[in-house]
């Protein structure tokens, strides 16, 4: 695919600096640097996007690659110094929410719809449509870059694993533009209420909303953690913290905080 001439003026009417590049190794790299640099050009909202991503990486460092104008690579820039810290955990699934929605959006009147996999991976049935990775400027921590991987005309010969899907190998079309619109719109509004709410979850509806479209909420999981143990059990919530609750055989409740899901059933 490449870049539409008219470019994205819906998104653009929401974020106050849209940069598109025709091929990059990685938008959250560039962003993180870029911003880094550059701070007051870099405004809250801030993205970049591209077709092209030659070097992306997704959660636990691992490798994301897609052919040429088959994907959407977009990082935002969030500007949030009026979030404690000990509520920035919350932004990833926060991001994983938006684009679940977004998703969903461009969906309206088939038979799919999207699912947020905690933490923050998109879902539709079971298959991994979406991927976000959120990262802290180096050089200021209230500045967050969130990226995102949606696979949009990548047909079912390119997806990179059996557990990957994407909506032409749905036998659906995408909007970019307004796929990027809702979801920037869904995020300011989510971080806005977590700010609002001095952080706290519950009070400013997130946690609810969250959990409301979490399909990992319910079923039973294999959690690798990163310590290279393991839990298996019921995942059950999503705690005050963010945390996915899961209970095992011995009716333990355990607060999984980091971790590889694997839904079971």
């Amino acid at each position: 695919m490449t870049i539409p001439d008219e470019g994205y003026p819906l998104t653009a009417a929401i974020s106050p600096r849209v940069q598109v590049t025709a091929s990059t190794g990685s938008t959250n790299a560039d962003v993180a640097r870029s911003a880094a640099e550059s701070p007051p050009q870099w405004p809250h909202l801030s993205l970049l996007l591209t077709t092209d991503q030659r070097a992306g990486r997704g959660r636990l460092d691992r490798s994301w690659t897609a052919p040429p104008g088959t994907a959407l690579a977009v990082s935002v820039l969030l500007r949030v110094p009026r979030l404690p810290y000990a509520s920035r955990g919350w932004i990833p699934l926060m991001a994983g929410a938006a684009m679940a929605r977004a998703i969903a959006a461009q969906m309206t009147g088939s038979e799919q719809t999207a699912r947020l996999k905690w933490p923050n991976d998109v879902l539709v049935g079971e298959g991994k449509i979406c991927g976000i990775l959120a990262e802290v400027v180096a050089t200021d921590p209230d500045a967050i870059v969130v990226g995102a991987g949606v696979n949009t005309r990548m047909s079912p010969t390119d997806l990179p694993v059996d557990t990957a899907t994407s909506f032409a190998a749905l036998g659906l079309e995408c909007d970019d533009d307004r796929l990027l619109a809702d979801y920037l719109t869904a995020l300011d509004e989510q971080v806005s209420a977590l700010e609002d709410a001095l952080g706290n979850a519950a009070v400013a509806g997130v946690q609810r909303e969250i959990e409301a479209l979490c399909a990992t909420v319910g079923k039973d999981v294999h959690v690798s953690l990163p310590d290279g143990s393991a839990i298996d059990g019921n995942a059950q919530r999503i705690d005050e913290d963010g945390r996915l609750v899961v209970v095992d055989a011995t009716g333990r409740e355990v607060p999984v905080s980091a971790g590889d899901v694997l839904h079971v059933r």
